[in-house]
């Protein structure tokens, strides 16, 4: 049975032996190419819950939400950076 954060943001992310492997391998720098993209993955959507409604009745659990979602959050931004425009403007154009 799948777990759901319904009953608070503090439950933890569900998970599969695969996900384990693939966070582990990533660790450990030793991540084949779909290993890398399963960690990163399941971090985002699951660990982090970027994508899920993070409002609650409690003002605390709201809170926990927010800050684990703000952690997908950033991954993803970084993924998406333009790293040439980035490089220009920090002064290095490799």
């Amino acid at each position: 049975m799948k777990k759901t954060r319904a009953a608070g943001p503090h439950i933890p992310a569900d998970y599969e032996v695969a996900d384990a492997a693939a966070i582990q391998a990533l660790i450990n720098g030793t991540a084949e190419p779909h290993q890398q993209q399963r960690a990163l993955k399941w971090i985002i959507e699951q660990a982090a819950g970027t994508y899920e409604f993070q409002f609650y009745p409690d003002d605390r659990q709201t809170s926990f939400a927010l800050g684990r979602g703000f952690v997908g959050q950033q991954i993803v931004k970084l993924t998406r950076m333009n790293l040439s425009q980035l490089r220009r403007e920090d002064g290095r154009d490799t």
